[in-house]
């Protein structure tokens, strides 16, 4: 009989999305943890009444990394190529360039860059991009969250 491989129990799945009713509007952001090895399982959102989705892609990966207290790997999920390419490409010029585009502008969201950067170096994260809206079980249910908040903050 073969073992079965055991998953480590510093090993997270964080599924992440953010939705905005308009761009700017009022948006929401959710996150789904998932920890394998116990099979437990934490949602999270909130919103915001004026912001853009970019802002809520971004929040949703900052609330779901905060809530961890210890370091650990961590497989991140998300459909927003502008969060993931941020993280794995475009951060570290940014940073060697004082907060400044390749072009020379101030990068968008900065100070949700610099909280990313400091959350992303407390863990190890290995990106992942979804397809959004195509029956990925923890994209769509963060997706449901994080609509439902935009309708309860922009009411």
């Amino acid at each position: 009989m073969e073992a079965t491989p055991q998953v480590p129990l510093e090993y997270m799945r964080l599924y992440t999305d953010g939705a905005c009713r308009g761009n700017p509007g009022p948006g929401g952001w959710a996150y789904v943890l998932k920890h394998p090895a116990s099979g437990k399982e934490l949602e999270g959102s909130g919103g915001d009444p004026a912001t853009t989705n970019n802002r809520m892609e971004m929040m949703a990966v900052i609330r779901g990394l905060a809530i961890l207290r210890l370091p650990l790997t961590i497989d991140l999920y998300s459909d927003s190529q502008y969060v993931l390419k941020g993280l794995a490409q475009w951060l570290p010029g940014w940073k060697r360039r004082g907060w400044k585009t390749a072009g020379g502008s101030p990068v968008k969201n900065q100070d949700l860059w610099i909280e990313l950067d400091q959350l992303i170096h407390k863990h190890t994260v290995r990106t992942h991009w979804v397809r959004g809206h195509s029956g990925h079980p923890e994209n769509t249910r963060c997706d449901e969250l994080a609509v439902a908040a935009s309708r309860s903050v922009g009411r």
